[in-house]
């Protein structure tokens, strides 16, 4: 994989990351508490790391294949 599509991996899968983060901290936080609050600091956390291993585990070549 070259780094023009592990860069576009990247700034896809962080964004996504994000959201589905923020939705799920959000409606957890109704359903358990009774408050909508979001855990910003957990989604942007869930999101660089997320955001970087999957197009790094992506890129690596499979030795089965």
């Amino acid at each position: 994989m070259n780094t023009k599509q592990f860069l576009k991996d990247l700034a896809i899968t962080i964004p996504v990351t994000f959201v589905v983060a923020v939705v799920v901290t959000y409606l957890y936080n109704l359903i358990a508490h009774g408050s909508g609050a979001v855990d910003w600091e957990a989604a942007f956390d869930l999101a660089f790391v997320v955001g970087i291993v999957v197009p790094l585990a992506r890129s690596r070549p499979n030795k089965g294949e």
